[in-house]
């Protein structure tokens, strides 16, 4: 299963449009207030380091479902969460041409990487290490020792012998 499944490269695509809008929005926004033009600059510098910075994360997030990091997941699960009330009060202000879009990249988004496809995909990455061991062998063992331990501790309580 160490081929990519469309899936997760379709959610990734739909995230990183969304990072490049957000960053494209931000240098807008910067050069706005570069140049003078934005009616209250202190609010437009801080809607400018919001824009860029959560651009870039997005960005990050795309690259990270790409590569089959798990931690990649859940930031663009929020990130389509977050989308959805913008896109419906961008519909309320009578702005389809921004609410639509929006939207539907957000469930879009949100359908592919929940999907099935992309959830397995993610969880064989994520079971491998770097050294090619599985990464749940040490929590194994463990709780294999201790059951073992108990039931040998149960089979002394039976026969009486301490050890």
């Amino acid at each position: 299963m160490s081929k990519r499944p469309s899936t997760v490269s379709a959610a990734a695509a739909l995230e990183g449009a969304e990072g490049l809008a957000a960053v494209g929005f931000g240098l807008f926004s910067g050069i706005e207030t570069a140049v003078g033009a934005a009616v209250d600059p202190t609010s437009a510098v801080a809607v400018t380091v919001l824009a860029l910075g959560g651009g870039l994360a997005m960005l990050g997030c795309a690259r990270m479902l790409l590569r089959g990091d798990s931690r990649g997941r859940a930031p663009i699960v929020l990130t389509q969460l977050f989308a959805l009330p913008v896109a419906w009060s961008l519909w309320q202000s009578e702005q389809p041409f921004y609410a639509v879009p929006l939207g539907v990249v957000a469930v879009l988004a949100l359908l592919l990487v929940l999907s099935p496809p992309v959830t397995a995909w993610i969880n064989f990455q994520s079971g491998d290490d770097e050294d090619g061991s599985e990464a749940g062998d040490g929590r194994g063992e463990s709780q294999a020792g201790s059951q073992g331990d108990s039931q040998a501790d149960g089979a002394d309580r039976k026969t009486g012998s301490n050890s």
